[in-house]
């Protein structure tokens, strides 16, 4: 089966997909004072948004980052991929972490004019992405629906335009950024090339189409497929771990090397599929991944007959 043959992501790019895919990350500030900076660090979690490939932070009133930041205005920012649902139950159990990045900057706080711009920009990216969803077919709208609402990042973020609780909003001016993938394995990324890349156009609805693929138990099969028909892998269980335009990895449960027969222990073992073309919308994300599935199946029932 061929499958396209440009299957790398440069780290500026991958940094851009984990910003995109996310809505929260740890704010770390310096601690302070009226003596000034003490030194020691002050984390939370905070929601944003990104705008020209810079994050603009939500930060609730109370939080002592608001403090922190008039003294020092120096914060690092840290963003994972996120990983629902059972595949985030499976990663922990496997003591596997998922890519994220660190950012070093500067936390500047927008005026007020500005704030209320960028609050209205938000509302217009909550509104596209929830007009997105109720206008896909059938497919996808099922695939979506199976997701845990905890995974929407519309719904996640509408909270910051309601009025049960105060935020702060700034500018995370980053200085130096870090990617680290799932081994620990650190990569910096030129400033400018993060600003200049484009993230995935499947990154902002990753999290819900990753869950909900994970939660049918039909397509988890054909995952599994997958495995057998394309990698040669007999695979006894397995969840889609990430996507993105050119194709998906599969982490997949399958005997372990020195086994014979598939008798005994298994690993989990990790797997790339390419699609033919790039899928530059859902909707093609998923008119391949049928295809697939199609393909997988008359596969084996054809084997199975000769059989």
């Amino acid at each position: 089966m061929k499958r396209n043959k440009s299957t790398l992501f440069t780290f500026a790019e991958k940094c851009r997909n984990v910003l995109a895919s996310n809505w929260q990350g740890s704010l770390n500030t310096i601690k302070a004072d009226a003596k000034g900076s003490k030194g020691n660090i002050h984390t939370s979690k905070v929601k944003y948004i990104v705008r020209r490939g810079h994050p603009y932070l939500w930060v609730p009133e109370n939080d002592m980052h608001n403090v922190n930041t008039i003294i020092d205005e120096r914060g690092s920012f840290a963003v994972t991929s996120p990983f629902p649902g059972p595949l985030g139950v499976l990663l922990k159990s496997l003591k596997k972490l998922p890519a994220r990045i660190a950012l070093s900057g500067d936390v500047i706080p927008l005026q007020e004019d500005k704030a209320k711009s960028l609050a209205e920009k938000l509302q217009e990216v909550i509104v596209s992405e929830q007009k997105a969803i109720k206008e896909f077919t059938y497919t996808v709208s099922g695939v979506l629906s199976s997701s845990a609402s905890s995974t929407s990042r519309s719904d996640n973020l509408q909270g910051l335009l309601g009025d049960n609780e105060r935020y702060n909003v700034y500018r995370f001016k980053t200085r130096s950024c870090t990617f680290i993938d799932g081994l620990g394995g650190t990569f910096d990324v030129d400033i400018e090339d993060l600003e200049t890349s484009k993230a995935d156009p499947l990154a902002q609805l990753s999290a819900k189409i990753i869950d909900g693929i994970n939660q049918s138990e039909a397509r988890r099969t054909a995952l599994m497929l997958f495995c057998f028909v394309y990698k040669e892998a007999n695979a006894k269980d397995a969840y889609i771990k990430s996507i993105d335009r050119k194709g998906f990895d599969v982490l997949a449960k399958v005997a372990s090397p020195a086994l014979k027969d598939s008798i005994g222990e298994h690993q989990w073992k990790e797997f790339r599929f390419m699609f033919k073309e790039e899928a530059n919308d859902v909707e093609m994300f998923f008119s391949q991944l049928v295809d697939m599935e199609e393909e997988v199946i008359n596969k084996v029932s054809t084997s199975s007959g000769l059989n």
